[in-house]
């Protein structure tokens, strides 16, 4: 007899068995568009020049010791989290409103979140709506933490643009006082963001409904390779002094991936409200993590916080998004020289890292056992994976795809 003879074992997570998969497949052909990481013109991981410079500076230092943290983190690093996601103007005004914990990258901030609010929050509170689709693990976060969840409408018919007016009736029909979770830029799986005319039409249906909107912030730059445009919802909403939740990660935008580097950020309508929720958020964390690692929150403060760095980062994320940019163009130009049955135009529409292609599972079985290219079953891809050495190899792939399905798009 064993203590353990009533585990069974858990299935693969969908993106991290993808990619061992992908590790296991010895072709020469092989393309991994299932990494959620960026990657350059080569296929290699890039450490940010700018981060490589921090590093040194801080390993130099050899006046820097190893001390835990407070539970909420480093404060350097809260502040200028802050006012890189709600700007400097923001986050100076509503200072005093604002609470900002350091977490274990978004992922980690979320989870924070969703435990605050089943053991803070009303019961309206207690059901989150996320859109459909939504990123993979959204849904067993919150779940874990007790909350029900629950979906609206994001994507149109055709599988590949906002379905605006859905979205906007579904979330008309919840009840007040409700949690929404928002993708503020790059949606992640699908890549469809609204425009600012239609974040106004959703903020002010939040702001009518008294909703409570949680933003889920991981690709702030990556969208278009401007921070500020990039946070353009959240911004709307704190100018509006609508209160509201936001979780950050710096693994997509700073390439800290495994440093796990994010933040948990609430803004209140009081400094009163604002004491209250940091000494419940330690509450939360303290039993959880204790309190946050030290060595990301120094690099990320050190990039922030200095001018010249934060510029060279600016410069960074305009080479990242830029070569993300470049890569939708090529696959759709390729597609539309191939006459790929179907209107691509969606991929160059689309923003940030990931594209829904409207591809079909069939199709996506087709990539995957015959050109050994590896991509999620509902068709989204990591433009990240694309390069200009295999872009045509993919192009010519999704074209043999389509054309011998009966399932066109």
């Amino acid at each position: 007899m064993s203590f353990f003879e009533h585990v069974t074992e858990a299935p693969d997570d969908s993106i991290l068995g993808l990619n061992l998969k992908y590790r296991a497949d010895n072709s020469a052909n092989k393309v991994d568009l299932g990494v959620g990481a960026y990657r350059d013109e080569t296929g290699a991981p890039w450490v940010l020049p700018v981060i490589r410079k921090a590093e040194e500076k801080i390993l130099g230092d050899t006046s820097l010791t190893k001390e835990y943290l407070p539970i909420d983190g480093f404060a350097p690093f809260n502040f200028a989290s802050r006012r890189v996601l709600f700007g400097e103007h923001l986050a100076e005004q509503l200072e005093s409103l604002f609470v900002t914990a350091q977490t274990l990258s978004g992922t980690g901030s979320l989870r924070v979140g969703a435990e605050f609010i089943a053991s803070n929050m009303g019961p309206a509170q207690k059901t989150i709506y996320i859109s459909n689709p939504t990123w993979g693990n959204h849904n067993a976060i919150f779940t874990k933490a007790g909350l029900k969840v629950q979906s609206y409408r994001y994507l149109a018919s055709n599988g590949t643009q906002l379905d605006l007016q859905g979205l906007l009736t579904d979330l008309d029909a919840v009840p007040a006082g409700s949690v929404i979770l928002l993708h503020p830029c790059a949606h992640n799986p699908t890549g469809v963001d609204p425009t600012k005319e239609q974040w106004n039409q959703i903020v002010d249906l939040v702001q009518r409904k008294k909703l409570l909107p949680y933003f889920d912030s991981a690709y702030q730059g990556f969208a278009t390779g401007d921070l500020d445009n990039d946070a353009y919802a959240i911004r709307l909403c704190a100018e509006r002094k609508i209160e509201l939740f936001a979780s950050q990660s710096f693994a997509k935008n700073l390439g800290l991936y495994g440093e796990r580097a994010g933040a948990f950020h609430v803004l209140t309508s009081s400094p009163t409200q604002a004491r209250y929720v940091l000494s419940q958020l330690k509450i939360v964390i303290r039993p959880m993590y204790s309190n946050p690692p030290l060595h990301p929150a120094r690099l990320v403060t050190a990039v922030l916080n200095n001018p010249e760095s934060y510029e060279e980062w600016k410069g960074c994320l305009r080479t990242m998004s830029g070569r993300l940019i470049k890569m939708r163009h090529e696959l759709h130009r390729k597609l539309i020289e191939l006459k790929t049955p179907g209107n691509w135009d969606h991929i160059v529409t689309q923003v940030g890292m990931f594209s829904y292609t409207g591809l079909t599972e069939e199709q996506v079985n087709i990539l995957v056992t015959k050109y050994h290219i590896y991509l999620l079953k509902n068709g989204r891809i990591s433009l990240s994976g694309l390069n200009e050495k295999t872009v045509g190899y993919v192009a010519q792939a999704i074209h043999d795809a389509v054309t011998s399905t009966t399932s066109a798009l």
